[in-house]
């Protein structure tokens, strides 16, 4: 689950007030050369007697400098939702202001300018206030639109049917939310419950508040959520795949098979296992082959040829490796010395 981290105001207050007056943005504008931010008056008052940018001196515009400025509404909508009551401060004092003077006009002002918007108009929430939603199943896009086709055609039922009201605190996340629908429906613990907006899940530390933030709810009527029941995807276990021990051979076979194709030594070839001909077992029919053969005695680390003889009176079908001294070894046939294979 995410963790909710918390940032201190002070430490946004250099993107959210203005270099001119020192104080959080009102009615947001923008330069267009250089995208610098200030307060509406405080920009148009500079520019009345400076063509360059206050804060890195980029011309602004050679002659109309008011042309090259922009009202920033995403920006302002930031500052309002971050400053706790600045909203409410700033259309008091407008209030205020045209209540003084009554003849003043606003050209072409929305109630906003007039400071004639209430808080709760522009969406503004606090932690502790209190928000209505509905809440119901999600159809899906399909059934949704082949519900909507037969109401069209006369053929459903026009009332909703499947959606609760639900008063709830604006610091309530979604996954509180999820919680009590499992428990209000009994839902077991292998599926999980999505709260989604429209058609886009919601995340699970998302609160209330977040949500009329992000998405565009303008509390002209509950907030409008939906939740569906899906299985939960369990994470299956991987197979353990034991360590190999030392002194084990995890290749699947044996060492006798992954060396019998190399060439043994004369000393340790036996009689019968090949046709071809050597000193230390001469062919049949030769003018030798019926005269006593000698040969050197065996030391007793000498090992077993692969067809399991015996050594030392043991029996090994593994082929190993001889030792060094017995390449060197010497043998005679009738008495005449023979050279070793190499």
């Amino acid at each position: 689950m995410h963790r909710t981290t918390r940032i201190k105001i002070t430490e946004l207050n250099p993107h959210l007030m203005c270099a001119l007056c020192g104080g959080y943005f009102i009615d947001a504008t923008t330069i267009v050369e250089c995208l610098h931010s200030f307060c509406k008056t405080c920009i148009v008052r500079y520019l009345e007697t400076n063509k360059y940018c206050p804060m890195c001196d980029v011309q602004v515009h050679k002659t109309r400098p008011l042309l090259s400025i922009r009202s920033d509404k995403t920006l302002q909508d930031i500052v309002y939702k971050l400053v706790p009551g600045l909203f409410k401060d700033e259309m008091k004092r407008r209030r205020d202001f045209y209540a003084a003077y009554p003849l003043t006009e606003v050209p072409n002002g929305s109630n906003e300018d007039r400071g004639e918007v209430l808080e709760q108009e522009k969406g503004a929430l606090s932690d502790d206030e209190i928000v209505s939603l509905s809440i119901e199943f999600y159809e899906g896009v399909r059934d949704r639109e082949e519900k909507k086709g037969a109401l069209e055609n006369g053929d459903g039922d026009k009332e909703k049917t499947g959606v609760r009201f639900l008063r709830c605190p604006a610091a309530m996340t979604v996954m509180h939310l999820a919680k009590f629908l499992r428990n209000k429906m009994d839902v077991p613990s292998k599926y999980k419950v999505e709260v989604l907006y429209e058609d886009e899940p919601l995340k699970e530390y998302y609160t209330l508040m977040d949500i009329a933030y992000i998405y565009p709810w303008r509390r002209n009527g509950p907030l409008p959520l939906k939740y569906r029941v899906q299985p939960a995807c369990k994470r299956l276990p991987l197979p353990t795949v034991p360590a190999p021990s030392e002194g084990t051979n995890t290749s699947g076979a044996s060492e006798c098979e992954s060396v019998s194709d190399k060439a043994p030594s004369p000393a340790t070839l036996p009689a019968t296992s090949s046709s071809l001909p050597s000193p230390a077992t001469p062919s049949h029919g030769s003018p030798s082959s019926h005269g006593p053969t000698t040969t050197h005695p065996a030391s007793p680390s000498s090992t077993s040829a692969p067809g399991g003889t015996t050594t030392n009176g043991s029996t090994s079908n593994c082929l190993q490796t001889p030792p060094p001294t017995s390449r060197g070894r010497k043998m005679t046939i009738n008495g005449t010395p023979v050279p070793p294979l190499t």
